[in-house]
């Protein structure tokens, strides 16, 4: 449990630091760990979003979701208030960008490469999933 807390900061910090450079090139190096939290929220969303799809296709069950209903919200409120605790609770996330900025350059390096992969992995599967729903 330890080490997927340890995987989950990283991932955090990776996506911290990409946002914190490329804001700097922008001139927007502001509110960077909301940034980052706002990705890493849309990423989780897109998660579950994506597992969703592959339940109605695997048992062929048609479900028609609207904004009215309390289930879309369950899920998200459950997301942010994880999301707020582990980053956000008296400010967590600085103690987490200074561990992770110890971290040998080669290291970091190549932990950058495997959350971009992530990431890419995400969003394809999110792209699959719709493509295998409307297939059906």
């Amino acid at each position: 449990m330890r080490i997927l807390k340890k995987m989950y900061h990283y991932f955090f910090y990776k996506i911290y630091k990409s946002i914190e450079y490329t804001s700097e090139l922008s001139g927007g190096k502001f509110l960077s760990a909301f940034k980052a939290s706002l990705v890493m929220i849309t990423l989780e969303i897109w998660i579950l979003l994506s597992l969703g799809i592959y339940y109605t296709i695997i048992t062929k069950t048609k479900i028609e979701l609207s904004i009215s209903m309390p289930v879309i919200y369950i899920p998200l409120i459950i997301i942010i208030s994880i999301d707020y605790f582990i980053f956000h609770h008296k400010n967590q996330w600085k103690n987490i960008i200074l561990e992770f900025d110890k971290l040998p350059k080669k290291r970091n390096i190549i932990g950058g490469w495997i959350v971009c992969g992530l990431v890419v992995l995400i969003i394809t599967n999110l792209i699959f999933s719709f493509y295998l729903f409307y297939q059906t």
